[in-house]
């Protein structure tokens, strides 16, 4: 995030590169600067006849070359936007020619989806030196929280931990689909508003007493009738609560566990740190590390890799998925 900040807040002073490649695994950003140089280098006026947008599935390098080396018209300079870049992936290397002399006119901008160049090779270092190369890489689950908070701190709003947790727990790590989500509530909420479990059940339909995080937290606490409760909602409702994805937190909850038992260091700070957690859910953390001894852990650890394969289909094809949700809960209980 700061280093796509600091390419806005370049642009924004007047220091414009002839070229920006951004790459990555996470498109969230990938859009968001290409949106920014978009709407921000060129006027209303001039975008009629010094911007293009084309797109890599129906151009070659050569085209791109082409447009690249135009004048702009009644302009300071003109403004060339590759979408859907990855496509051109094959044929990159025959940029470096326009990338060791580009037009001093032209903004060329890749966004270059899911992929990234390699950095050993000529093209990506020829890239970096005329101009910007961005990588924008995925964000841990435990990043995202903080994630969140800017934006909605940028925008006027704040977010309770619990609410982040949800949001995180049902939609991963994809930013643009939490961006999205984020946007129907800040057109919902006046500025300066506080997002809160009951505000993403009421806007977005994740159940704030019944999400895998509740279900963790009622195992954690060893609160059976709480956590059977859960389990039937999701044996009711299977298309929102898939068995893969449960199974998986859970799984993933009774690893940190795992690696919890095993720190000397068991101090909040150093163990949210080392568990990838907020600091906030480390109390949870601490009532289960009471209530289920090293030993017993990693017995469910192994419980739940027998679980996740059958809710697969391996071995278990007779078997409905809400019996094979009871079973985990007995095998973690008893």
């Amino acid at each position: 995030m700061d280093e796509a900040l600091k390419i806005v807040n370049e642009i924004k002073a007047g220091i414009i590169k002839p070229i920006y490649f951004f790459m990555g695994e996470e498109a969230y950003y990938i859009d968001k600067l290409t949106e920014y140089i978009e709407d921000a280098i060129l006027t209303e006026d001039e975008k009629g006849f010094n911007q293009s947008v084309l797109y890599g599935k129906d151009v070659s390098i050569e085209d791109v070359v082409a447009s690249a080396r135009r004048y702009p018209m009644m302009a300071e300079r003109q403004v060339v936007i590759v979408k859907e870049a990855q496509e051109l992936s094959r044929t990159i290397d025959k940029l470096e020619k326009y990338a060791e002399n580009p037009q001093p006119t032209t903004v060329l901008v890749f966004a270059y989806k899911y992929k990234t160049l390699d950095k050993r090779k000529k093209i990506t270092k020829l890239l970096n030196k005329a101009g910007v190369v961005f990588e924008s890489k995925k964000l841990y689950e435990n990043q995202v929280g903080d994630w969140l908070k800017r934006v909605l701190s940028g925008k006027g709003y704040t977010i309770e931990p619990k609410a982040a947790a949800m949001l995180v727990e049902f939609l991963g790590n994809d930013l643009s689909r939490i961006n999205n989500e984020l946007d129907k509530l800040t057109i919902i909420l006046p500025k300066g508003s506080t997002i809160t479990p009951k505000v993403i059940e009421d806007n977005i339909g994740i159940s704030k007493d019944y999400n895998v995080f509740e279900l963790r937290k009622a195992i954690g606490e060893r609160d059976q009738l709480k956590a059977y409760k859960i389990a039937d909602y999701f044996s009711q409702n299977p298309k929102d609560n898939p068995l893969v994805m449960t199974t998986g937190l859970v799984f993933g909850f009774f690893s940190q566990l795992l690696q919890y038992h095993g720190l000397k260091d068991k101090t909040p700070a150093n163990a949210a740190k080392i568990l990838r957690v907020n600091p906030y859910f480390m109390k949870d953390y601490d009532v289960a590390l009471r209530n289920y001894p090293m030993r017993k852990v990693s017995s469910i650890v192994a419980t739940l890799r027998d679980i996740d394969v059958k809710s697969k289909g391996v071995g278990a094809n007779a078997t409905p998925q809400s019996d094979l949700l009871k079973e985990m809960l007995v095998k973690i209980f008893n």
